[in-house]
């Protein structure tokens, strides 16, 4: 089984694009095919996970999606007020005060609060001993797949930047015990997931130089980097000089296989420069690479999310 399975807190970020979704919820089907009870947590509302498994909206409720397996959407405004109802001593102060102007401008106003809240949601989900008033299960693993490469880092930061902001009070004291959660790498691990392609390799070469720097907050691991829709080599380098000779040796008479001859060229072209840019990942040290193959699926659901599933397990 997969190491980044035998976390608490596993953060799946990367480029927007790249498939984070799907590796997040083939994540979890892997964690629940070797006995875990998992939950995937989408954030911002992102609702991908209902259109994966065909099922209605999942909403700010976790809502299982099969033997196992849980998801929960983490709408901001809804985190906000949950994070009031376990701080409020009187039933129904959290609604009034969450649905109050005046309480809206500030929360808008102060830096990383809802970052701050979301992140305190993702360590909820993790604890042993739940505070959440709807909570019914705890878990073995929460797999977060969280929003794109900035706003991901900015997510990831938020506990050590409201820490200092804040100094003092219930939030600053639930940063610092979330800081400590995210700094043991026993406990939190990071996967980056990209595609073999120029920008997103850039891009999670940036990504995992940033996580990893020292001084720069909250210092993370990168444990994998799951390289996504990689194409199948199907010709060695010598079988496509073949085929390039056999056009020109057959002149006129490859206009029937010209198709076939200009697909399988393409087809060798696109390996290749997919395989440049998976070294480029391997040289830079991101992590454990693995790489899952493109599929030629019309759709992705519960059938192909199983086959990746096998592949990270």
């Amino acid at each position: 089984m997969s190491d980044l399975l035998d976390k608490q807190l596993a953060f799946v970020m990367g480029k927007g694009g790249v498939g984070r979704t799907t590796i997040s919820y083939a994540l979890g089907l892997a964690a629940a095919a070797a006995g875990k009870r998992a939950i995937v947590c989408e954030i911002a509302s992102q609702e991908r996970g209902s259109k994966l498994f065909g099922c209605p909206p999942i909403g700010f409720h976790e809502t299982q999606m099969s033997e196992g397996l849980w998801a929960i959407s983490l709408d901001p405004d809804r985190t906000i007020r949950e994070y009031l109802e376990v701080q409020m001593p009187l039933p129904g102060m959290a609604s009034i005060l969450s649905r109050s102007n005046l309480f809206g401008y500030l929360a808008a106003a102060t830096p990383g609060l809802q970052e701050m809240v979301t992140m305190g949601k993702v360590w909820e989900l993790a604890l042993n001993e739940r505070k959440s008033p709807d909570a019914e299960r705890t878990y073995d693993i929460v797999i977060v797949d969280a929003p794109a490469t900035g706003h991901g880092r900015a997510l990831l930061q938020a506990p050590h930047a409201f820490r200092d902001l804040a100094r003092a009070g219930p939030l600053a004291d639930q940063a610092s015990r979330i800081e400590r959660t995210l700094a043991n790498r026993s406990a939190t691990g990071v996967a980056i997931v990209a595609r073999a392609e120029e920008m997103a390799v850039n891009e999670s070469i940036g990504l995992e130089a940033a996580l990893t720097a020292p001084g720069g907050g909250t210092e993370y691991s990168v444990d994998e980097t799951y390289v996504n829709a990689v194409y199948p080599d199907r010709f060695s380098p010598a079988e496509l000089r073949d085929l390039a000779r056999l056009e020109e040796t057959l002149g006129k008479d490859t206009e029937a296989a010209r198709p076939a001859l200009a697909a399988a060229g393409a087809a060798g072209a696109r390996a290749s420069a997919q395989a440049a840019q998976i070294a480029r990942l391997d040289e830079a040290r991101c992590g454990d690479l693995k790489e899952l193959p493109f599929l030629f699926d019309e759709a992705i659901g519960p059938p192909q999310l199983t086959r990746l599933a096998e592949m990270l397990g």
